[in-house]
């Protein structure tokens, strides 16, 4: 088992868990909030990387259990390409595009590691990226055709897909908030932008979660075990009912909500860091 320092309590990992499960599936960033908010708390840490993936598995068990019927339909066609003389239908090239999509952000992610956990998490540099790209957001949903559904999505969009999902290596650029900006250009709706996100997502958060989890093991850091565990369970309660609120929502409001949410959070963030509220790293 990996042993923690003294560090994050319990209480502060429910509220880190809390956040969690709150920000991974909207486009604000889920890393950038746990990296702003945990040098906050009483501990003053910063819950780390590893932390932040291995927290995020709680969250995507929760699509797993939402998407279930999605993701066990489209697991079954792309099983079924395989075969000969079986027509190769929207879901098995689905399935295919997640495949496809997700070697960007573990080909970059494996390269950049140590600048992942490092120098891009310098809350100067969060701050900066949470404002530019909700304005990026923002400007796609209003410039966006929005006819494009999933079933039509082509080999080309599934790649800008994968790129603009590594783009979330970056804390503030948001998992989610790359991938709808994408999908919002390219024309596809909102809704089929967000529900994409989150299946293109389901791999890459488990492979890095499952890392980060291996990795860590034997080896000390702020949060405990126990203390980890506490915080994926409540991610997982917490991230199903944001996928349903989130899904009403952007169906009927779009994005404008998250795009000054992005905005004032980045100004703050600078604001507490000129004030020496924060430290850059």
């Amino acid at each position: 088992m990996f042993v923690a320092g003294n560090g994050v309590g319990w209480l502060e990992a429910v509220i880190l868990g809390l956040i969690q499960g709150l920000t991974e599936f909207l486009p604000i960033s889920s890393s950038a909030h746990l990296r702003i908010i945990g040098p906050m708390l009483p501990s003053g840490l910063d819950p780390g990387a590893a932390f932040t993936a291995i927290t995020q598995l709680g969250t995507e068990l929760a699509v797993l259990v939402y998407f279930r019927h999605d993701i066990a339909r489209i697991f079954m066609a792309w099983c079924a390409s395989f075969k000969r003389n079986t027509p190769f239908n929207p879901d098995a090239r689905l399935g295919w595009l997640v495949i496809v999509g997700t070697l960007p952000i573990a080909g970059l992610g494996l390269l950049f590691q140590d600048m992942i956990e490092t120098y891009l998490r310098n809350l100067y540099l969060t701050a900066i990226i949470l404002i530019v790209f909700g304005l990026i957001l923002g400007w796609a949903d209003k410039v966006g055709k929005r006819q494009t559904e999933l079933r039509e999505m082509t080999w080309r969009d599934g790649i800008v897909f994968g790129f603009a999902q590594a783009l979330a290596l970056i804390p503030g650029v948001s998992r989610s908030g790359g991938t709808i900006t994408a999908g919002l250009l390219m024309g596809y709706t909102r809704e089929a932008a967000a529900r994409y996100s989150f299946l293109l997502a389901v791999p890459a958060v488990f492979a890095s979660g499952f890392y980060q989890l291996y990795k860590s093991w034997g080896v000390a850091g702020p949060v405990s075990p126990a203390n980890t565990a506490l915080a994926t369970f409540i991610a997982f309660f917490v991230g199903y009912a944001v996928i349903v609120w989130f899904l009403k929502i952007v169906s009927t409001r779009g994005y404008g909500l998250f795009v000054v949410y992005r905005v004032g959070l980045g100004i703050v963030v600078l604001a507490l860091l000129a004030a020496g509220v924060l430290q850059p790293l």
